[in-house]
Parts: C-alpha cells; sequence; structure tokens
C-alpha cells in the first residue's frame, strides 16, 4: 500500500486539540463557553515567534469548512486595543473564554452555518506571533457532533490490484454509519461511537462516502483509492496547459506538470463535475506531468473544467487562457465582454478554465508594422480601469485619435493577465496567461494592437512575474494551506520560495532558479508576444528576481546579484526567440552597473535591454521652483555612461506622485507669481517638458499628465479609482500643454538631432536656470544642426548666458519659426519666471516659417529694403540702411539721491563701454568724455540726460532720470496708561534707532510697542541719518484718567478726569488721526478735572494729549 501525506482537518477526542492550543471543552457547540489556552513556550510548532511576551492577543475567525474565517473574524492585527486580548496564567500559557457565537457576533442563521474556526496568536504590536507548522493557521471542528476519520489518514490511497483498505471513525455522540463505494452501500451501522470496516479484494478505482447521522446532524467523510492510474509518455510536441489538434475541432489534449504528485482527475461540464476514472489523467513519472486526450468536443463551445490533484486539491490549469471566476465575473457587462460564460455555480469552486476549439483565428490587418527605434519611443503608460469610464480595451481604441495627435508611438497597458477581483492594478497576478475579463475579450485586445499598428503605434504590456497571488495554481499544489490561498509555499514547491529572497516581497515569492518557473516564464511570456502580436514587455519588480537576499536585507537587495542578472538576461532571450525586435525593459531602479549590463546585452546584435529611469522627484523639484535639488541630469543616458538610450526617462508613472499635485500643493512662490495658481502650474509642465522631451532617448508620460491631471496618487487609497476627467481636454489652459507636448513629441522626434550623442546639459544650477546644447556634426547646410534650449525654474526673472554654439540667424521652432539674431554667441538673454524658449540653427520643417522675405535679417522685408546685404545684426532704418549704433548695454547710468534734505548733493555718474567722443547733456550743462563722467551737486528732481556721439548727427540716446532726498522723520506716539503701553508708528528711515530711558536698541519694523515701567520716560528716536532729525519725549505714567462723555453725540465738549488734584497748568493737545497737530493750548486744571472743546472739528476720531510735570495723559475721543 502507497499513501501519500496531505493535512486534513481532523481532531482527536481529547481537552486539547494541539498540544501547543486547548479548547476546553471540546467538541463544542457554537452557543457553548469555551475557553482557548496557549503555550506561548511549546517547541510543537516550528512557528513560534514569541520571546517572552508582555501581553498576548488571539485573532481568530469563524466560518465553514471551506473558509474558517468566512463569516467573522474578530482582532485589529497590531493594534495593543484589548480586542481578542488573553490572560497571563503565570506558567507560560495564556487563556481567553467566550460564546462564540456571542464572540464573533453571528446570527442565527450564521450560527448554523459554523462548522470551523481559525486562530493565530501574536504579541501586542504583532512583530511576534504563534502559528501551527510551517506558520499554517490554527484550526479547529465547531459543533458538539463531530467525527473523525481515523483510518484511512489520507483523503487518497494508492492500492495495488487486490489490496485491502482498513476503515475506522469515531464519532463524539453516538451515530448511524453508513459507507458506501462508488454509490452502493458496503456496510453500516447503528447507534455506535465507533466504527471499523475492512474493504477486502480492490480491483478498482473506488469513491468512498462514509456518512454519520445524529438525529438532524449529518457528518460526511469523502475518501479514495486509486489502483490503475495509466503510466505513459506525454504525446511528442505536446506543452503543458491546452493542445489543441489543428486537424480535429473535437479533440484536444491537456497536460499538467505536477512533480511528487500521484492521481490526477479531470472535471468538468462533461463529466458533470465529478471524480470519473474515465477522466483519470495518465502519469509520465520521467516528466512529471499527467495528461489526458479529450475527444468529442463540441467546436466553438465553452467547455469547462478543473483539475483534481491527489483527491484534495482543486485547480484550474496554470495555463489557462481565460477563466471564470464565481465571486467577480457577475460584476462584468455584456458591453464590456459579451456572451461571457456563466460560472458552474453549485457544481465546484475555485477558478474554472474555459477550453474552446473550432474559432476562426484572428485575421490581422496590419502585419507590416515597422516598430518605433528605441531613441524615438514616446510611450503612454495607461491603466485601463482609469483612462475611460468603460475601462475597456474598445474604449481605448476609441480613443486613439487623441494619443496619435498627441504624438504617442507606443502604448503600455498595466498588467492585463488574470488578477484578483476587478478593481486593480493589476500586480497581484494569479493567472499569467489568460487575460483579464474586466477589460474585454482576447479578439478586442487584439483589435486594439492591430489598430495601433495600423496607426504606426506599438503595444507594451506590463507582466509580474515576481509573484503570484494565493489563486494561482502551481501556489495552491505546494503549499503550507492545504491547497487554499493563505500559508506560504511548501519547501518542495518547483516555483516558489517559502520565504522571499529580497526585501520587495508581495504576495507569493517566485524561484527563477527552479526550472519549473523559467519554463512557465518561457511559456507564458512567448504565448502574448505569438498569440496577441504584442511588441514589448515591461518587467515589473525586476530586484526581486534574486536569490540570494533576505526579506529584510534591502543592501543585498539593491546591490548587484550575478544570479538576477543571468536569469533575467535569459527570460529576454525567450522574448528574443520569439520576436527578434522585442522590446524588453526592465523596473529595475538599481544600480547602474547591474543596468549597464543589461543594457548593453546583445547590443551588438541591435537588442539590448531598456531600463525605467525614475525622474519625478528632481522633475518635480524643479516644476514647484524649488530648485536645490532640480537637478535631473539622470535623463541623459551619457549620465549613466551608456553608448545607446536604453534608459526610458519619465516625469510621473502609475507608482509616482503626480507633478500638477504638488504645484498646486506645495509650489513655490515670489510676489504675483504663484506655482499653486492653475495657470502658472500648468505652463510649469510645459517648461518642464521643453526639458524631458528634447533630451534624445527614449521617454514614458503616465495618462493625463499632458492635461495636468492634479488629483494625488493617494486620491482614494494609492491603487484605488481614481477620477476619469476627459473634460480637462476642454479647459483652454490644459489643451495648451497638450499642444505643448503634442509639438515638443513632434519635434524630438521629426528632427534627426534629437538623436543626436553630442549633446550636454546645464540643469544643476540651484538658481533654477537650466539649458540644453545638441549638435548634429552630419546635419546638411539646411538641416538643423545646433539646437540651444533656455529655461527658468526659478520664480523671478533672472538673465542666462545662452551659449550659443554660432553667430547668425537662429530660429524658435515652437515660435512658427521666429527669426533670432545672434551676434554675441553670450549676449545674456532675460527669461521671466517659467520661461523656456528652443532655438535652433535652421528653421524646422515641422513648423510654420512665419518669417515674411528677408534675406540679409535686418527686419526690414526684401520688397522694401533698399540696402539688401547689411551686416548681420546692424541696426538699419525704415528703408534696410545700416545708421550708427551703440549696443544696449554700452552706457551705464547711476543715480545717486541727495544724503539729506536740502543738502543739494545728489549725481548722476555715467559709463560707457566703447571709449568715443560722447557729449552727455543735463539741464543745460553739456560735458565731453570718452569713457565716463559725472553730475554733481543735484538737488532733488527729475532729469534728462542725453548722450550724442561726435561725428554721428543723428544718434542720441537719452535716460530720465531722478534724484531723490530722504524724507524727515517723523514719529506718532500712542500711549496706552491702563496697559502702561507706548506705540510709536515711525516713518523716514530705513534702520531706526530707538532708546528708551537708558535702554537702546535697532531696528527697520516701522510700528513698534514699548513696555513703561517708570514714571518718567525719556524716548529718542533717530535714523541711520542724522539730517532726517530726532524725536525725543517724556511720557509720564499716571493714576486712573477718565473722559465722559465719549463718544460725544449732542455737545462738542469732553470732560476729562485726571484722577489726581492739580493746580498748575498742564498743556492739552488735540491731533487728528493723520497726526495733525490742531489745538494746543496752556489750561489751568481745577480738582484735577478739565474740559475741551472740539465743536470747531467735524465729526471723527481725536487724539487729546495732556500733560504736564509728573503727569501725562492720551484719550482717544469719538465725536458724532
Amino acid at each position: 500500500m502507497r499513501k501519500f501525506y496531505l493535512i486534513f482537518g481532523l481532531f482527536i477526542w481529547t481537552f486539547a486539540a494541539w498540544s501547543q492550543v486547548t479548547i476546553s471543552p471540546y467538541p463544542f457547540s457554537v452557543n457553548e463557553e469555551i475557553t482557548i489556552t496557549v503555550d506561548a513556550n511549546s517547541a510543537d510548532t516550528d512557528c513560534n515567534g514569541f520571546s517572552n511576551p508582555s501581553k498576548v492577543y488571539i485573532h481568530s475567525g469563524i466560518g465553514t469548512d471551506s473558509d474558517a474565517w468566512g463569516l467573522a473574524v474578530v482582532g485589529n492585527w497590531g493594534q495593543d486595543d484589548g480586542v481578542g486580548q488573553m490572560t497571563d496564567n503565570g506558567d507560560g500559557t495564556w487563556s481567553i473564554t467566550f460564546v462564540p457565537q456571542d464572540y464573533y457576533g453571528l446570527s442565527t442563521t450564521e450560527a448554523e452555518q459554523a462548522t470551523k474556526m481559525g486562530m493565530v496568536f501574536r504579541n501586542e504590536s504583532g512583530t511576534q506571533e504563534f502559528k501551527d507548522n510551517s506558520c499554517a493557521d490554527f484550526f479547529f471542528d465547531v459543533g458538539s457532533f463531530q467525527l473523525q476519520l481515523n483510518s484511512p489518514t489520507d483523503n487518497l490511497t494508492l492500492l495495488s490490484p487486490g489490496e485491502s483498505l482498513s476503515i475506522s471513525a469515531t464519532s463524539s455522540l453516538a451515530a448511524d454509519f453508513t459507507l458506501t463505494a462508488n454509490g452502493s452501500l458496503l456496510d453500516s451501522a447503528n447507534g455506535v461511537a465507533s466504527y471499523s470496516f475492512n474493504h477486502t479484494n480492490i480491483t478498482e478505482n473506488t469513491q468512498y462516502t462514509l456518512e454519520a447521522t445524529n438525529g438532524t446532524d449529518v457528518i460526511t467523510r469523502n475518501f479514495m483509492v486509486v489502483v490503475n492510474v495509466v503510466e505513459e509518455t506525454v504525446p511528442t510536441g505536446m506543452l503543458d496547459g491546452i493542445n489543441l489538434d489543428p486537424l480535429d475541432d473535437t479533440h484536444a489534449t491537456l497536460v499538467l506538470y505536477a512533480p511528487g504528485k500521484e492521481v490526477v482527475h479531470l472535471i468538468g461540464d462533461f463529466n458533470n463535475w465529478t471524480l470519473d476514472d474515465n477522466y483519470l489523467l495518465k502519469k509520465d513519472s520521467a516528466q512529471d506531468r499527467f495528461w489526458i486526450e479529450l475527444t468529442g468536443l463540441t467546436p466553438q463551445y465553452n467547455h469547462m473544467y478543473q483539475y483534481v490533484v491527489d483527491g484534495a486539491i482543486t485547480v484550474a490549469d496554470p495555463y489557462s487562457t481565460l477563466i471564470l471566476d464565481e465571486n467577480n465575473d457577475t460584476y462584468i457587462d455584456n458591453v464590456t465582454f459579451p456572451d461571457l460564460p456563466a460560472y458552474p455555480s453549485g457544481d465546484t469552486s475555485h477558478a474554472v478554465t474555459v477550453l474552446r476549439t473550432g474559432d476562426p483565428e484572428y485575421a490581422w490587418t496590419n502585419t507590416g508594422f515597422v516598430s518605433p527605434a528605441k531613441t524615438d519611443l514616446v510611450i503612454y503608460e495607461l491603466l485601463v480601469r482609469d483612462f475611460d469610464v468603460l475601462h475597456s480595451f474598445d474604449a481605448i481604441r476609441a480613443r486613439l485619435d487623441y494619443l496619435q495627435t498627441l504624438g504617442i508611438n507606443a502604448i503600455e497597458l498595466m498588467p492585463v493577465s488574470e488578477f484578483d477581483g476587478n478593481e486593480s492594478w493589476g500586480y497581484n497576478p494569479s493567472f499569467h496567461m489568460a487575460l483579464d475579463k474586466y477589460y474585454g475579450t482576447p479578439d478586442a485586445l487584439k483589435q486594439l494592437i492591430d489598430e495601433c499598428h495600423g496607426r504606426g503605434m506599438a503595444v507594451f504590456l506590463d507582466v509580474v512575474y515576481n509573484h503570484a497571488t494565493g489563486q494561482n495554481p502551481y501556489y495552491r499544489l505546494w503549499n503550507t494551506d492545504n491547497g487554499g490561498y493563505g500559508g506560504q509555499a511548501a519547501d518542495d514547491s518547483p516555483f516558489f520560495n517559502p520565504v522571499a529572497t529580497h526585501t520587495y516581497s508581495v504576495f507569493n515569492d517566485f524561484d527563477h532558479s527552479q526550472q519549473a518557473t523559467r519554463d512557465y516564464v518561457k511559456r507564458t511570456s512567448q504565448y502574448w508576444i505569438d498569440e496577441f502580436h504584442v511588441d514589448g514587455f515591461r518587467w515589473d519588480l525586476t530586484k526581486g528576481f534574486t536569490q540570494n537576499c533576505t526579506s529584510s536585507d534591502e543592501s543585498c537587495t539593491g546591490s548587484y546579484q550575478a544570479d538576477r542578472v543571468e536569469v533575467l538576461k535569459l527570460y529576454a532571450d525567450y522574448q528574443w526567440e520569439a520576436d527578434p525586435d522585442f522590446y524588453v525593459i526592465f523596473e529595475h531602479l538599481g544600480t547602474n552597473e547591474e543596468e549597464t549590463e543589461w543594457a548593453e546585452y546583445r547590443l551588438d546584435e541591435g537588442k539590448g535591454i531598456m531600463l525605467w529611469n525614475n525622474l519625478n522627484g528632481v522633475y518635480n523639484e524643479a516644476t514647484m521652483g524649488w530648485n536645490d535639488s532640480s537637478d535631473f541630469s539622470q535623463v541623459s543616458y551619457l549620465e549613466h555612461n551608456w553608448t545607446t538610450p536604453s534608459n526610458i526617462a519619465y516625469m510621473e508613472s502609475h507608482d509616482e506622485e503626480r507633478l500638477m499635485y504638488k504645484n498646486l500643493n506645495y509650489g513655490n512662490a515670489s510676489g504675483d507669481y504663484n506655482i499653486q495658481t492653475l495657470s502658472t502650474a500648468l505652463d510649469r509642465m510645459a517648461l518642464a517638458g521643453a526639458f524631458h522631451f528634447t533630451v534624445p532617448g527614449p521617454k514614458m508620460i503616465w495618462q493625463f499628465g499632458e492635461l495636468g491631471y492634479d488629483y494625488s496618487i493617494e486620491y482614494n487609497g494609492r491603487t484605488g479609482n481614481k477620477p476619469i476627467l476627459w473634460e480637462y481636454f476642454d479647459d483652454a489652459d490644459r489643451k495648451a500643454l497638450y499642444d505643448t507636448w503634442k509639438d515638443l513629441i513632434t519635434l524630438s522626434v521629426g528632427e534627426n538631432i534629437f538623436e543626436t550623442s553630442d549633446f550636454t546639459l546645464d540643469v544643476g544650477n540651484s538658481s533654477g536656470l537650466k539649458a540644453i546644447h545638441l549638435t548634429d556634426t552630419s546635419a546638411g547646410t539646411d538641416e538643423v544642426g545646433y539646437v540651444t534650449i533656455i529655461g527658468n525654474f526659478g520664480v523671478e526673472s533672472q538673465q542666462i548666458n545662452p551659449a550659443f554654439q554660432e553667430t547668425g540667424v537662429w530660429y524658435e521652432f515652437l515660435e512658427n519659426n521666429l527669426k533670432y539674431v545672434v551676434t554675441d554667441v553670450n549676449k545674456a538673454i532675460t527669461l521671466a519666471p517659467g520661461e523656456y524658449r528652443i532655438f535652433g540653427n535652421n528653421p524646422s520643417s515641422l513648423f510654420p516659417n512665419d518669417n515674411p522675405p528677408d534675406e540679409d535679417s535686418d527686419g526690414v522685408v526684401d520688397a522694401n529694403d533698399i540696402c539688401p546685404g547689411t551686416t548681420l545684426g546692424a541696426t538699419v532704418n525704415v528703408d534696410g540702411c545700416e545708421v550708427f549704433s551703440l549696443p544696449e548695454d554700452n552706457f551705464t547710468v547711476i543715480a545717486s539721491s541727495e544724503t539729506c534734505r536740502g543738502s543739494n548733493n545728489g549725481s548722476i555718474e555715467v559709463t560707457a563701454l566703447e571709449a568715443l567722443s560722447y557729449t552727455a547733456s543735463l539741464s543745460g550743462t553739456s560735458v565731453e568724455f570718452s569713457q565716463s563722467t559725472i553730475f554733481e551737486n543735484l538737488s532733488a528732481g527729475t532729469y534728462e540726460l542725453c548722450i550724442t556721439v561726435a561725428g554721428q548727427a543723428d544718434y542720441e540716446q537719452c535716460f530720465d532720470l531722478a534724484i531723490t532726498e530722504p524724507e524727515a522723520l517723523s514719529v506718532y506716539s500712542s500711549l496706552d496708561n491702563s496697559a502702561n503701553l507706548l506705540t510709536l508708528e515711525l516713518n523716514g528711515g530705513t534702520f531706526y534707532k530707538v532708546q528708551l530711558n537708558d535702554q537702546s536698541f535697532l531696528t527697520d519694523n516701522s510700528s513698534i510697542e514699548l513696555k513703561l515701567d517708570q514714571s518718567v520716560n525719556k524716548i529718542s528716536v533717530s535714523t541711520d541719518v542724522d539730517c532726517q532729525g530726532k524725536f525725543e519725549e517724556t511720557f509720564l505714567l499716571s493714576d486712573r484718567a477718565s473722559a465722559y462723555p465719549n463718544p460725544i453725540v449732542n455737545s462738542g465738549t469732553v470732560s476729562l478726569d485726571l484722577g489726581k488734584e492739580v493746580e498748575v497748568p498742564m498743556t492739552v493737545q488735540v491731533f487728528n488721526l493723520s497726526g495733525r497737530l490742531l489745538y494746543s493750548s496752556q489750561r489751568d486744571v481745577l480738582y484735577g478735572k478739565l474740559d475741551v472743546d472740539l465743536s470747531p472739528y467735524s465729526n471723527g476720531m481725536y487724539l487729546v494729549k495732556v500733560f504736564g510735570k509728573d503727569v501725562a495723559h492720551e484719550f482717544k475721543i469719538i465725536k458724532q
């Protein structure tokens, strides 16, 4: 007798269900109080991560046999919130007591459905966890009536013909037992808790059902015996998966690779989804494969099937090209995928493979497609789900005009192979060879690719071979979750690592050192090339393709790994084997050493691997106007020390923050220029485009970047659905950005100079001034041989040295080839913030040439030019004849103002670059000079300075100048007697020296507050210019004082109560709000009271000051 091991949901009639975890009582009903105890020090599991925990939590769920967590889950992983906290028993064990129905909040219906509980244990932070062997969850049966199958212990037993099978079982309560074999009654026993039977002389494959009945409760255990597995070699030429017969549409051969497995059955619509020996696969032990020939198939019919492996694990074909999903297919509408077959609900579970024969092959119409040169690639990365509300290949095809007009010549689709769920980025692949139905039919994808080829556009697919989800059949066949979706890969898995060998682990990590994995990658990747005519793959997360590191060692993962280099070269070879011109692209984002080796791989054959080049951060710093960290020179492949443009540079991708979001939220500003304003933020995107698309080499755009999409990547969750805003195209400012990028792409792809290797970037200046220079030495006399690009990424106007490569007439391509005369290659050009200019030494035929006929480029059209052939850059008159001129910056004129009011010591100084015989005239005074002169002793006022040149009667250059004088110092004071606070308003100076009693300080504030702490306070204020004068005053703090009435309504007199009797005269002053003195007089005070008449003045607010020896008061009086 031969048996194989399979973890089976059995239990033991004892207090303890497992030695490390016990439940009392056991068995138990769902509405019965139980106590769960865990031994934190147990060595009976190889997955005890506890190390003297201070707290222990249970994270548990309740459900059915197929999903122990399906009805309810209690626990918040990693949270120390008391939910599921256990009690320390003081002996290394921890316990918790509850009634399952109450603890999990089950309804009556759910309580009746509950048959299984799952649980794991952790410390308060979740950094330590305690699980069963191989880090599987603990599972326990629910219900007071339970059945344990003691023999056979495995779900499937292999026997030789004529051997016997011993069958025994134990129930927790007395029960009636019946045993059937292949549907026929074999034995029965009534009212017993222990059952046994020995079946002898077994000669055929037998399906057994043991049923135990206690009242209305019935428990069934199924197991089988196989005595006839035919050993036969897989027919020649058969591949893993589905093999259609090109000569017979009713015939197909299925092949399953399953090393270490013993028996495989096929179930499907052709045998009512039941185990049937007529569909027992033959075994080829030498090749570790099982296979079966199907006959009598109906052509163009949706046959469905699954494999049942070793009688226990039901899987779809790993090489399915179309699968059905019971949980998600109902959300796929008939417009997206017409006539989608219905899932066979009630007959089976898990993914189901669709098998069709006799379908006509797709008739490709654009078979002569020539791929764009790598250096010309402009790739548009898009997520089908978020590109159009119809989320379909057909919807993309309907919008190809939009992309073609933009200048896109390659579309990169985020993963379209079958992934878990429907709403996803697609980086959770389950079936690498099946098309995800949420985006459309296989023919819809082919039509999209065919149409793209007809428009000169390549199509790339994002492929994910670093990992697979728990649904992947090859993961389910070898894992610690008994063929479920959880757990981890078993040690004998031919495909997956039990623990990831790199630091970027998600889902289940492929082991690319295994030949089985390599065969899987080859078979599935070549399928997409052959079947769908795709032109390239972008390989996701290639850092994970090593076996040399651990899940916690980033330095290892990020460094050069020879095994990773070699296996990815092998995968590149697989692709070039299918299509010699295939684009191979890695998202590696790692060391230059590794990427260089790939970039140069088979380069001599015209191949070479391309690498993603993430420049999101530095470009975004530049667009936001924060230029200390805005050096994006890595956009150039020369900066990588590569000989060919193998870096696909991008400012945005699906995985990076949107530039516009940060522009609008974090953009810099200066004065009226504010990057957080929408129109300005969009202009910054145009500026960035000018310094992106024009750098030689392939480029990539993330969807809607050309319209300034400004929703954050984190909106609705990082991978969540984003608003689809095609209305952006109707916004004039956003459409302008689209048009600018279109022009830039047209220029970079259409002009040969943008394929040159002779170019330099100056983009690291913290001022934000950036420049690019390109040279094409092979250009003809009428072709563009030089390009100079300058831009201002700062937030203020700046001058830049353009460093043109030669003097002569240049042309601004994007301004309809507007002429620009260069006589000095280093003459500074002033750029407004966000401004850029693109010059070429010849006009580009890609854009209109609006320059009127002007052969000598002097600004006078040929028809009006009576002096043709003037010197380039010369100043001419309206007839085109040269006239005397001087450079615009020939004169430097500096006006210096008076140092004091009325000092008459202003001056105007003139300096000339060229030494000639000049005459400078100022207010009737003329001075001759050759290089410099100065007019002194000038009073404040406006002046006109005019300069002439001896012998040049028609030349005169005049300047309007102003000599100013400093304002007089003025100080307005306000005393708050109750708060002992003096406020000074200062005007007339740049800096002020303030002295309060014996303390002094400097300030440039025009308003200051001084706290007075003495009864007599001497204040003085002066500026750094003595002649502006000095303010000096003494402020006295006195007792309470009041004014009545205030406001004054009917009369014009206010009575002041000064708070004490003063018989000496006091000074009374009245000021208006502008500080003008309206009234000042000596007044006698009687019994501390004083009346002030404000009737002569109009309604408003007035400041009344009263001061004398040891007394000072201020009152703000309102007259109405």
